[in-house]
């Protein structure tokens, strides 16, 4: 099989890598990590992938994909979105959400589908105003780690060049006031059809209505706080209301019990990225830290090899099990697995890894597929809310895991559950001979154990209220 060109190779030895990042964690982090996350100078390389992590995929026991289970029962519509597979090669080792304005705070390598902007720096206010590779305009964020096939031995070279100054730039001025709003599509537990149409015309009036007040507040024209409060807010307020009673009047009629949306109508006013209805994890302000970054054949640190473009990216949203679902908050975030999981311990550490024609079933080690089967990582992510917050402390408690019967713990909601399955084209003697590997941090190795995957929800409301209906009444939707 043909190797990607633009991702070859340019190796130095781990001697001089370890010390190389060594330097660099120091001066960024201000500790000395490097006995503690790369071991001796005499082990063996974290490059090369330990072969007790490889798995005949035919020896993994079936129905150890939990998934399955819960797909054949609960509300049975999915909904599912066209990205694309990263054709424009859009990789960075940053995540806005786990280490917000750490540039290379990864350091290892994302796959990047639908928002264009998606870097360490990215924030609500510049991931809306982005554009997407979603065919119908879902400019949410899709990344997980690459996969790099590695079948060279360590060389004798010069240091790679680091060219992190090259990434893109998507900062915006913090320093803009804006609006901030509640969001209403998440608290619309069930939406007739009959009252579809009327409910998205309204939503999509919702989100016009914050774009053009925003767009006054930018024209510089209202010079202090006050004045934006008279003469956007407030009648932002007004406008609101009149819209939020369509929606109510439009459910009603249809003799379904009226949505509660008292309470949604006021805006508050954000400054510097603080204050608003919700922070809504934007970042905090201040030169943003940075760490060693990738050299020029897209590698960094001991994550080393030939990139794997996947072959298929299928991104599905799916009732979890549940009976019904409500609509996720915009800028939602949820992480899937644990990329640090042997200092964390196993309990969000999943099993991701199968072959095509085995899905019944899920390893947390990388298989080895048949001839004619390709091997595939399925991610299904936590779905139940918490109703209130976006975000949380550790990127978790806000948003969890439903039962084996589809349902959320007290006083959670259920939201679609996203689905990602990602196939790969990798050839059975680089499976065999174990030269496949996930990126990841130096302290874990590539086990593939710290597979994971993350995603933040940047969907207009009336996108996001067709997911729920196509979900909830049992549509197979695909856009």
């Amino acid at each position: 099989m043909p190797r990607n060109p633009a991702t070859g190779r340019h190796r130095i030895t781990r001697r001089t890598k370890i010390a190389t990042l060594g330097i660099g964690l120091a001066l960024a982090a201000g500790a000395l990590v490097v006995a503690t996350t790369t071991g001796g100078t005499d082990t063996a390389g974290a490059s090369e992938v330990d072969k007790s992590f490889f798995i005949d995929i035919t020896k993994v026991p079936r129905g150890t994909n939990v998934n399955q289970a819960l797909q054949r029962q609960g509300a049975r519509g999915t909904f599912t979105v066209d990205c694309g597979r990263n054709e424009n090669q859009h990789f960075n080792p940053d995540n806005f959400i786990a280490q917000p304005g750490i540039r290379n705070g990864a350091e290892h390598l994302h796959d990047y589908v639908g928002n264009l902007s998606t870097n360490a720096d990215s924030n609500n206010k510049s991931l809306a105003k982005a554009g997407t590779t979603c065919k119908n305009g879902d400019k949410s964020a899709y990344f997980w780690p690459v996969v790099r096939i590695d079948t060279e031995e360590d060389e004798e070279n010069p240091p790679a060049t680091d060219v992190s100054a090259d990434r893109e730039q998507a900062k915006q001025d913090k320093a803009a006031a804006q609006v901030d709003c509640p969001d209403v599509a998440s608290k619309l537990a069930d939406v007739p059809d009959q009252a579809a149409n009327e409910v998205e015309r309204n939503l999509d009036l919702l989100d016009n209505q914050v774009k053009e007040a925003n767009t006054r507040i930018a024209g510089g024209d209202l010079k202090s706080d006050q004045d934006i409060q008279n003469a956007v807010v407030g009648p932002l307020k007004d406008k609101r209301k009149a819209t939020l009673d369509r929606i109510a009047i439009a459910i009603g009629r249809t003799g379904a019990k009226p949505a509660d949306l008292g309470g949604l109508a006021a805006c508050a006013l954000k400054k510097n990225g603080q204050g608003g209805i919700d922070n809504g994890g934007q970042n905090s302000g201040g030169k943003p830290a940075e760490l060693p970054g990738v050299n020029d054949k897209n590698e960094i640190g001991d994550n080393e090899g030939e990139i794997q473009r996947v072959e298929r990216a299928d991104l599905t949203f799916t009732s979890g099990g549940a009976r019904k679902v409500v609509a996720m908050p915009q800028f939602l975030r949820i992480l899937y697995g644990d990329a640090k999981q042997s200092t964390n311990g196993p309990a969000n550490a999943r099993p991701s890894w199968t072959c095509s024609g085995f899905e019944d079933r899920l390893t947390d080690k990388y298989p080895i597929c048949p001839e004619g089967s390709k091997v595939k990582r399925i991610h299904a992510f936590p779905n139940c809310w918490d109703g209130k917050n976006i975000d949380s402390a550790n990127h978790r408690t806000h948003i969890v895991f439903s039962d084996q019967q589809g349902r959320c713990p007290q006083g959670f909601k259920n939201v679609p559950q996203l689905r990602i399955t990602l196939t790969y084209n990798i050839p059975r003697d680089v499976q065999v001979n174990g030269q496949y590997k996930v990126d990841a941090f130096a302290q874990e190795k590539h086990n593939p154990r710290s597979d994971h995957d993350d995603f933040a929800n940047v969907m207009g409301q009336r996108l996001m209220n067709q997911v729920v209906n196509c979900i909830n009444f049992g549509k197979r939707c695909s856009q």
